[in-house]
């Protein structure tokens, strides 16, 4: 479509909390294939980027993401690192949605955004994949397993990431980092944060590996083939760096030590019934996939545990200033302090 053609009104679902006609003539321009009406849908869930499905009545069908409005901790809902490390991973064997524009001017819709093909397959919010087989829920647990190895073994210098993070130290520097945004953005104080703040500092295992670390690796953020236990897109990557694998893994494993109630983990099912394997056996498997000697510790996990209350604890902070991404910020941010004491108990602090 010509920058000459009049546009249609765009068809949305109010509030959006920016124009959606300023959006819909910058992507008409800068994106040749659409045309047409343009409607917007805002999808639920998360609670961290906006995330938007774009589509253009004639032809273009993508996802939108965007910063949240209001004032950010610093380094926080970082949408370029989002959209730098995709494109890095598009020709490797870690499935990622295709990357097509990225627009850093705020004058469009208020704050920088990017947008990518979108894709169609199953979304598994719910750990415990119910609605399937208990051989298909195996199978979808080892391909969460499968992609999270092959992510660990790209060599990040080869896709142009040598500067996506700094390389060494991880963990000394994510705790000190951690617990500053936990002094940054807290609502109250919550002693089983500041006592893992003060434990995992000097309990820090041997062994300074690097990878790519997506930082929120879990079921959730895995897009599924329609029909395949199959992965075909890893999503969500705001809170991805250079960093030591086994942090990825420990956060992946944080399920095992959550209950349903405790934003979906898996604690007290009946894991042999459902499929699911048992969190050392799933691991183990991880560790052979990746030729890792060593293994997941209880330091690994406390940190998972740790870091994950502080982003809760986040929440909670955006939700009392009125701009948290979700309607359900508050519950959530509540359930800080569970996190912090699953964290605690693993370390028997």
């Amino acid at each position: 479509m010509s920058q000459s053609q009049s546009l249609p009104s765009p068809d949305v679902s109010p509030p959006l909390g920016f124009d959606a006609r300023s959006l819909r003539d910058h992507l008409a321009r800068v994106l040749p294939e659409t045309s047409g009406e343009m409607h917007l849908e805002r999808i639920s869930g998360g609670q961290s980027n906006p995330t938007f499905f774009v589509k253009f009545a004639g032809g273009g069908d993508f996802v939108l993401r965007k910063q949240p409005p209001g004032p950010l901790l610093p380094s926080a809902h970082a949408i370029d690192r989002e959209y730098k490390v995709m494109t890095a991973l598009a020709e490797t064997d870690v499935p990622v949605p295709r990357m097509l524009h990225f627009c850093e001017d705020k004058g469009v819709i208020g704050t920088p955004f990017y947008v990518m093909a979108r894709l169609y397959g199953r979304v598994f919010h719910d750990s415990a994949v119910p609605g399937i087989a208990s051989d298909e829920r195996r199978a979808v647990y080892d391909a969460m397993n499968e992609t999270l190895a092959r992510l660990h073994l790209v060599d990040w210098r080869a896709v142009g990431l040598g500067d996506y993070g700094k390389p060494g130290n991880y963990f000394a520097r994510q705790v000190a980092r951690w617990s500053r945004q936990y002094q940054a953005s807290k609502t109250r104080n919550i002693g089983e944060i500041e006592r893992l703040a003060s434990w995992l500092p000097d309990h820090i295992p041997p062994g300074d590996d690097t990878a790519i670390a997506h930082g929120d690796y879990r079921l959730g953020n895995l897009m599924f083939h329609p029909t395949e236990p199959r992965v075909i897109a890893v999503l969500d990557w705001e809170l991805s760096t250079l960093g030591h694998p086994l942090a990825d893994l420990g956060y992946n494993c944080m399920i095992w030590h959550a209950a349903p109630s405790e934003f979906g983990g898996i604690a007290g099912l009946d894991l042999s019934a459902l499929g699911i394997p048992e969190m050392e056996e799933y691991a183990a498997t991880y560790c052979r996939r990746t030729g890792r000697p060593d293994g997941l510790q209880p330091f690994h996990l406390a940190f998972a545990l740790f870091r994950f209350a502080v982003i809760l604890e986040g929440i909670a902070g955006r939700a009392a200033q009125g701009n948290a991404a979700a309607d359900d910020a508050k519950d959530v941010g509540r359930l800080s302090v569970a996190y912090a004491a699953r964290g605690c108990s693993v370390v028997g602090i």
